[in-house]
């Protein structure tokens, strides 16, 4: 390749800055899952030498950081577009439609539920999600201490995805039996006989195990109640 050449494709692409190295491992991420993501990758997809993304971001622990900032920056930008009120009783429907928002971003990036819990620093555009959460059970009539209770209450699902105690594999083709829990029928009848006939039949609305819309609106709606007649 020409120097003339070389110099003619560095001029039409876009100069490289910490936001182009994030919004590019969430592009990783979305077509291969977070581990797809690593600092190689991420200068090949950018048409960049490795050496030069430590200028925007020190370290993959950085990206990840930063990719969390910019999904919850997503989450914002999505609630900030809601209108309805949140005074008094209106209170509920303001926080569910809040959260159930957060999700739809969430169900967008599958992967990024896991990498919200697995990091330690704390995401600004995170707190300022959880801050308009608290305003809503303010406005509603919540005390302090309530709206503190209630954020230990709903934990990961006031952001949109819930924690599951069990990350089981890929089970068999829809139709079969399943061999493993065939097994454990005769030890385990009532815990075998409820997961035989429940059934996960929207992938789509999926993002953990166990953790379909329905249920996660199940679970939302009844600790919004609970909270309810507390406030």
């Amino acid at each position: 390749m020409s120097l003339a050449t070389r110099s003619k494709r560095t001029e039409s692409r876009p100069a490289l800055s910490r936001d182009r190295v994030l919004r590019a491992a969430i592009e990783i991420a979305d077509e291969g899952g977070i581990a797809a993501v690593t600092m190689r990758r991420l200068a090949e997809s950018l048409g960049a030498e490795a050496m030069s993304l430590y200028h925007h971001v020190a370290n993959k622990e950085q990206v990840l950081d930063g990719v969390v900032d910019v999904i919850a920056a997503e989450i914002n930008e999505a609630v900030g577009r809601l209108t309805q009120p949140t005074r008094g009783a209106a209170w509920r429907s303001a926080a569910r439609e809040r959260i159930l928002t957060a999700r739809r971003v969430l169900l967008r990036h599958r992967w990024a539920a896991a990498l919200f819990e697995s990091r330690s620093a704390t995401s600004p555009e995170v707190l300022l999600y959880f801050d308009g959460l608290v305003g809503i059970m303010r406005d509603g009539g919540f005390s302090n201490d309530l709206a503190h209770h209630a954020m230990h209450a709903l934990g990961s699902r006031a952001i949109g995805f819930s924690q599951e105690l069990f990350t089981p594999g890929a089970g068999p083709a829809a139709g079969e039996p399943d061999p493993v829990l065939a097994g454990m029928a005769g030890r385990l009848p009532h815990l075998v006989g409820m997961l035989a006939e429940v059934m996960h039949d929207d992938p789509d609305s999926t993002i953990g195990w166990c953790d379909d819309q329905a249920e996660f609106e199940f679970g939302l709606d009844l600790l919004l109640d609970g909270l309810d007649r507390r406030r």
